[in-house]
């Protein structure tokens, strides 16, 4: 799409934070007002769109198209849309551990193990760890209580949450950013463990890596994302 503006601006409305484009409001793909929850998430939003050259070019808008989800699909949606990342708590990445070689059962339990903990003491609850890749099933007082963490997010959060969770594998990695303040970057080290054990031992081609460095970007993308929806 030929850029069609010239001037961008975040401006106050009844409904948060707003950006317009030569004076006019921008709407998200279902028409709906494009109001951001604080100024700093609209303030990154209007900095996309300053950025585009000739064409506009959605894939460089993360923010953005975050927010276009947060409005057009999460609002209408939340009860179901904060189930299905709930649901990954049924068989979190961080529950599963590798039964050898020990150098990378030592790995996983020095970044998950603390992890663990901190959702055991934050939300009171109890986790099933077990070793391979066999299914086991978690305390239903664990999954209604996380179900319950989750829906509690309002819709921005969980847009955010919800690209955390699908890329990591661990509902609790996408909590100890959203709800715990824990280091983005070490939570993806964290979730990474397996990957770059893989890495080192056999080598990454020059695909896989371009994957794994968009996978990061969409992740610290997907943090900064949700920390700026905080007020």
């Amino acid at each position: 799409m030929k850029r069609f503006y010239k001037d961008v601006a975040v401006i106050a409305s009844d409904q948060g934070f707003a950006v317009q484009l030569d004076a006019r409001p921008v709407r998200t793909p279902a028409r709906a007002l494009l109001a951001l929850p604080t100024p700093a998430l609209a303030d990154a939003v209007a900095a996309e769109w300053r950025a585009q050259g000739e064409s506009v070019d959605p894939a460089t808008m993360p923010f953005t198209g975050l927010a276009n989800a947060a409005i057009d699909h999460v609002v209408a949606n939340h009860k179901s849309f904060a189930a299905g990342i709930a649901r990954y708590g049924e068989s979190d990445l961080l529950c599963y551990r590798a039964e050898a070689p020990q150098t990378l059962v030592q790995r996983q339990a020095a970044a998950w193990d603390p992890l663990l903990d901190w959702a055991r003491a934050r939300y009171d609850v109890a986790f099933v760890v077990t070793q391979g890749v066999l299914p086991v099933a978690q305390p239903a007082q664990t999954l209604t209580r996380l179900g319950a963490v989750v829906e509690a997010f309002d819709p921005f959060l969980l847009a955010g949450l919800s690209t955390l969770v699908n890329l990591s594998g661990s509902l609790i990695c996408g909590l100890a950013i959203v709800d715990g303040g824990h280091d983005l970057d070490d939570i993806w080290q964290a979730a990474e463990i397996d990957e770059a054990w893989q890495v080192e031992q056999w080598g990454e081609d020059a695909q896989a890596a371009a994957r794994n460095a968009r996978r990061a970007a969409d992740f610290a993308v997907a943090g900064a994302f949700c920390g700026m929806s905080r007020p």
